[in-house]
C-alpha cells in the first residue's frame, strides 16, 4: 500500500470518493435509525450510544482483505498490522472520548426531533474549524470561511426554525437538557475529528489505508468499551428483553433496528476518518454538514416532520457553501501544481529558450 504523501492524484480522489459515500450513509441513516429506535419506543440511552461503535469488528472485513493483498505482492514478509504502541494509545484516548460523545449526542437524540438535532451538525462544523486551526494549524482561505459561515448559518437556520419543535411526551426541561447535550456533543466531536488529524501528522510513519482502519478499529472499540461500562452501570444489558417484548414494531424488528444501527453507525465513522485520511478534518466537517439537508428530508419522508421555507433556504446556503469550498479546493490544488519544482524548471526552461 502507498503512503498518503505518495498517492497519486487520480487515486487520492476515488479513495476520497469511497469515503464520501460510506461517510453519507452514515451522516443520513444513523440519526435516523438512531430516532427510530427512541420513537418506537426504545429508552436506553447507553445501549444506543454502545451502537454507534459497536460495529467496530465488520473492520476485520477490509483489514483481512488488506493483508491477503500484501501477502499476495509482498509474501511472507508482509506484515500484519501497523499500528505502533505511540499510536495504538494515541487512538485509545480519542476512542474513550469519542464513548463521552456518543452518551451525549444519544441523550440529545432521545429528546430531539431530527430536525432540531441538526445543530449538532452545525454546531459541529465550526468547532471543528476552530479546532483544526489550534490543533493542527489550518490556513484558512476565503472560500473556506464563506463555506464554514454558509453550512453553519443553513444548518443553525434548520434546528432553530424547524417545526418539528418538542416531541409529545417530552418535558420542557428535558428538551432543553436534550438541547445543551447535544451542543456538547458537537463541541467534543469538533475536537476529535482534528486529533485524529494530528495523529496522522505525528505519526512517524506512513501513513497507509491498513494503518487508518487500524486507528478507527482502536477508536471504535475503546467508545464501545466506555459505553459498556455506562451499559453496565445502567443495567441496559437486563432490559433489552424486556425492551424488545414492548418495542412497537415488534420483537424481532427490535433487533433488526439494533443490527442496522451498528452497521449504518460504523458506515459514519470508517467515513469520517477516511475523509480526514484522503483530505482534512475540515473537509469531513464540510461532508457532514453539506449532507444535513438530506437528512432533513429522509426525516419528513419517515418521521412526517414538515419541511418549511427555512430548510428550504438552508439547502440553498448548504449547497451554496459546499460549492465554495470545492472551488476553493480546486483552486488552491492549481495553484500548488504550478508551484511544483517540476513546473518552475518547465518555466524556466522556456524563458531560457
Amino acid at each position: 500500500m502507498e503512503e498518503k504523501g505518495k498517492l497519486s492524484i487520480n487515486m487520492r480522489r476515488i479513495l476520497l470518493l469511497i469515503n464520501c459515500l460510506i461517510l453519507a450513509v452514515g451522516v443520513c441513516g444513523g440519526p435516523l435509525m438512531m430516532r427510530l429506535y427512541f420513537v418506537e419506543g426504545g429508552s436506553r440511552i447507553w445501549l444506543s450510544s454502545w451502537l454507534q461503535t459497536g460495529g467496530w469488528p465488520f473492520t476485520f472485513i477490509p483489514l483481512a482483505i488488506l493483508y491477503l493483498y500484501r501477502r499476495k505482492t509482498e509474501g511472507s514478509d508482509a506484515k500484519i498490522y501497523f499500528i505502533t504502541p505511540r499510536i495504538f494509545v494515541a487512538s485509545f484516548i480519542i476512542g474513550v472520548i469519542t464513548g463521552l460523545d456518543d452518551f451525549l449526542y444519544s441523550w440529545g437524540a432521545s429528546k430531539l426531533p431530527v430536525s432540531t438535532s441538526s445543530l449538532l451538525i452545525a454546531a459541529q462544523l465550526a468547532f471543528t474549524a476552530i479546532g483544526a486551526f489550534f490543533i493542527v494549524k489550518l490556513k484558512f482561505t476565503s472560500y473556506s470561511i464563506n463555506a464554514v459561515v454558509l453550512l453553519t448559518i443553513g444548518a443553525i437556520l434548520l434546528g432553530v426554525r424547524a417545526n418539528g419543535d418538542r416531541p409529545e411526551g417530552v418535558t420542557s426541561k428535558a428538551y432543553l437538557i436534550g438541547f445543551i447535550m447535544t451542543l456538547l456533543a458537537a463541541a467534543l466531536y469538533g475536537i476529535i475529528l482534528p486529533c485524529i488529524e494530528l495523529t496522522y501528522m505525528k505519526a512517524k510513519q506512513a501513513i497507509t489505508a491498513t494503518l487508518v482502519l487500524e486507528i478507527q478499529m482502536v477508536m471504535c472499540f475503546a467508545a464501545t468499551a466506555f459505553c459498556t461500562v455506562g451499559m453496565i452501570a445502567n443495567k441496559d444489558f437486563q432490559a433489552i428483553s424486556r425492551e424488545s417484548k414492548q418495542f412497537n414494531l415488534g420483537e424481532a424488528r427490535y433487533f433488526t433496528v439494533i443490527v442496522w444501527n451498528t452497521i449504518i453507525w460504523q458506515c459514519f465513522f470508517v467515513g469520517a476518518i477516511g475523509v480526514i485520511y484522503c483530505s482534512s478534518a475540515l473537509m469531513s466537517g464540510v461532508i457532514i454538514a453539506v449532507l444535513l439537508p438530506v437528512t432533513e428530508v429522509l426525516a419528513v419522508i419517515f418521521f412526517s416532520e414538515k419541511f418549511s421555507g427555512e430548510k428550504g433556504i438552508a439547502l440553498f446556503l448548504s449547497l451554496w457553501g459546499f460549492v465554495s469550498y470545492f472551488y476553493g479546493e480546486i483552486k488552491q490544488a492549481k495553484q500548488q501544481k504550478n508551484k511544483s519544482p517540476e513546473n518552475e524548471m518547465t518555466t524556466i526552461q522556456t524563458e531560457s529558450v
